[in-house]
């Protein structure tokens, strides 16, 4: 079994996905202008200038909700094996794919919106509706909804609890299914109450385990700032080959560095684009924006939070693709969260492990909450006409056991299952965000003419001979 998930794993995430993610951001930077530079100002200032309504979220609610998506185990468990499978070089893979990645995130939120559609009384969209709407192949649009369904239900699931539960037996000593019984029960009570109240918890929970974690990271960074210059070097000679310890890793470097990087970001993988839809704003590039924003602060500010921590501390090993190790600073640890408990134990004894076992409940948790939300947005796809509404408590019992098989099965499996998820839904949405660029990029200039000219932007597809945008008409009633 784990022999063909394996094999599985190395047919999706071969060499060409990993090209074809870094061709889909450079070539988006370009044809944006470098939207990740240009536009950084709008994209904080747009964070609170929308509020929720009845039919949708606000800008920053969405945000709160793509973010705890984005930020997960990815952010310290994937880092963690990020260095140890590639080197301190890795960490250079995951800025450069979370910069250009930036600028894919863009257009896929933009996407989002401007073909989004009122089901049930709420925005919904997502890729699955901006493929069936924009490209007009509804059995792609299918076939990433059913996609998505598996891999955020099934498959990826089970490595945020597997993650949580392991490092809250380490840290703790709560059983493995004490915890999964208690995630199951948690997770229950608030996808039961659906998008809104998925998104108040994000609102109010995003905020404060992202700060907090900076927060602690920046304190063990500011006790060694004078080694920034120094470990910033070591990550830049490793990512080009340069440092002579780590030479037998350069192509791990790259590997798991763009992997880690789109599992912790998710820009391209088409995830974002859900939250995004369900925004309130009176032009679909607002909510582009600060989707572009999510990918700074999951990857720029908490990833590289965690990588500093690690590699100030050289709390970390590197494992040699042919066997044994190249770098054993902590002989007998695994890979995973335990880097980071071992890094802020270094220097604060007491709190080491629940630091980490706390971070990782709240982001882990969040991350399924989010899970949750596509899947069913893209139920609702499948089942547009409502006839099926069992269909969404299948899917409820469906998530709350991956949920609990997670937290007893093995961390490999766990990983393995979710790289597939990521890996099959990114290539569906790359490869529709390279054929239905232009709606997005024609948003991008409608909204920077506007700006220009003193407007606060509004939508109109059809001036920009957009079809299928039926939210975006000139009658439509938008709210900024």
């Amino acid at each position: 079994m784990e022999q063909a998930i394996n094999a599985i794993n190395n047919i999706i995430w071969s060499n060409a996905l990993i090209i074809l993610c870094l061709a889909t951001g450079i070539y988006f930077s370009f044809a944006t202008g470098f939207l990740q530079i240009r536009y950084l100002k709008d994209m904080t200032r747009l964070l609170f200038r929308s509020s929720s309504s009845t039919k949708g979220v606000s800008s920053f609610q969405a945000f709160a909700l793509a973010l705890s998506g984005r930020i997960g185990t990815g952010n310290i468990a994937g880092v963690a094996t990020a260095i140890a499978m590639g080197g301190p070089g890795a960490v250079f893979w995951m800025w450069l794919i979370a910069f250009l990645g930036s600028a894919s995130a863009y257009v896929e939120a933009t996407l989002g919106q401007i073909y989004k559609e009122v089901k049930d009384g709420q925005y919904r969209g997502g890729p699955a509706f901006y493929i069936e709407k924009g490209l007009g192949v509804k059995w792609y649009a299918i076939l990433f909804a059913i996609a998505t369904i598996l891999a955020t239900a099934v498959f990826l699931p089970g490595v945020q609890s597997n993650s949580i539960a392991q490092s809250s037996q380490t840290a703790f000593g709560i059983p493995v299914e004490y915890m999964g019984l208690g995630l199951v029960l948690l997770l229950g009570l608030i996808i039961i109450g659906g998008v809104k109240r998925i998104a108040k918890v994000a609102e109010v929970v995003v905020p404060f385990m992202a700060g907090g974690y900076i927060i602690l990271a920046l304190s063990i960074i500011a006790i060694h700032f004078r080694e920034i210059p120094e470990v910033f070097m070591l990550i830049v000679r490793s990512a080009f080959n340069f440092e002579p310890a780590f030479a037998g890793v350069i192509g791990m470097a790259v590997a798991w560095g763009v992997k880690r990087g789109i599992y912790s970001n998710e820009a391209g993988q088409g995830t974002a684009p859900h939250a995004a839809a369900a925004a309130e704003v009176s032009h679909p590039a607002k909510q582009g924006l600060v989707q572009a924003f999510s990918v700074y602060v999951d990857t720029l500010f908490v990833c590289t939070a965690t990588a500093f921590m690690i590699l100030f501390t050289s709390k970390y090993n590197i494992q040699h693709p042919e066997g044994g190790y190249i770098v054993e600073n902590i002989p007998g640890i695994e890979i995973g969260p335990a880097y980071t408990q071992h890094a802020i134990a270094a220097h604060f004894p007491l709190i080491g492990g629940p630091a980490v076992a706390i971070a990782l409940l709240f982001f882990a948790f969040t991350t399924i909450m989010a899970y949750y939300y596509m899947a069913e947005t893209n139920l609702s796809y499948l089942d547009r006409k409502g006839k099926h509404k069992w269909l969404v408590w299948v899917l409820r019992i469906l998530i709350l056991t991956a949920t609990y098989y997670g937290t007893v099965r093995t961390a490999e499996v766990a990983w393995t299952l979710g790289d597939i998820g990521v890996g099959l839904m990114a290539w569906l949405n790359l490869i529709a965000l390279l054929l239905l660029r232009k709606p997005a990029l024609k948003a991008l200039k409608d909204y920077s003419q506007q700006k220009k000219a003193g407007k606060d932007p509004v939508f109109n597809a059809e001036e920009h001979g957009i079809s299928g945008a039926s939210h975006w008409k000139a009658d439509a009633g938008l709210k900024g």
